[in-house]
């Protein structure tokens, strides 16, 4: 009769379905990690696309700003010259400098200025804030550099084509916004065009944007150099060449 009813019992609690209390819980904790899984990649999205909203919207404004830039100095130019005046621009805030000399016969003077200019290496390249004590430090290693003031379709190309950023001491390539946010975050530098205005027009955070990007490393010229050891002035490729710069900047890319 026990037999009877064991057997009984059994086909019974098969047919209830009856599940154990631990596959309930594990079944119940997978609902809500996939339901927050969900919820976290939904969110995901949308911080996404209000993001891209805001990179837009930033760089239509910048290129306003540059144009509104442009136009005033047009401007100003036709004022002066229907007055029959002389238009002087303002000073130049920055300066792209290309090392285009190695290391024979550099005094140890030159080769810390260089070294704190960031140009170890010949052909490399790196934008400078203009004042004092950084145009007495050019003036110092001019036999060795070349430079002038860039203007912004040279540094939006030196940054697109040859820009890379320094993370955690790395070299790491500047292939999307999410590099310069990681490192320039902190400043409000959330993509590549807030970093080419910062650089441009010399913004507050100059020095961190700076620093962030790794010394360009450019190519031999094409059609090489004229004459290192002359001036430019002087129909050589030392010193300063104001804005004919990019154009050494184009044949270096």
């Amino acid at each position: 009769p026990l037999l009877q009813l064991t057997s009984l019992i059994r086909p019974a609690a098969r047919t209830m379905g009856f599940v154990p209390e631990t596959v309930l819980k594990k079944r119940k904790t997978q609902e809500a990690i996939a339901k927050r899984k969900e919820e976290e990649e939904r969110e995901a999205v949308a911080a996404a696309a209000e993001k891209k909203e805001k990179i837009f919207k930033r760089a239509e404004k910048y290129m306003e700003e540059y144009k509104a830039a442009e136009h005033d100095e047009i401007r100003l130019r036709r004022e002066a010259k229907a007055a029959k005046s002389i238009y002087v621009p303002p000073e130049a805030k920055l300066a792209f400098v290309i090392r285009i000399r190695g290391i024979i016969g550099v005094s140890p003077k030159v080769r810390k200025v260089l070294q704190l200019l960031r140009l170890r290496q010949l052909h490399n390249g790196v934008f400078v804030k203009l004042n004092g004590a950084t145009i007495n430090m050019l003036r110092l290693v001019e036999p060795y550099i070349a430079y002038g003031y860039p203007n912004l379709k040279s540094v939006r190309e030196l940054i697109y084509k040859r820009g890379y950023g320094k993370i955690d001491k790395k070299r790491v390539p500047i292939d999307s916004n999410a590099v310069v946010e990681k490192a320039l975050g902190d400043y409000d530098i959330i993509c590549v065009e807030d970093l080419i205005h910062e650089i441009f027009t010399v913004g507050p955070h100059f020095t961190q944007a700076a620093n962030f990007l790794w010394p360009f490393k450019l190519a031999s010229p094409t059609g090489g150099f004229k004459k290192k050891l002359l001036h430019y002035n002087e129909g050589g490729d030392a010193g300063l060449r104001a804005e004919r710069i990019h154009e050494l900047i184009k044949k270096m890319l």
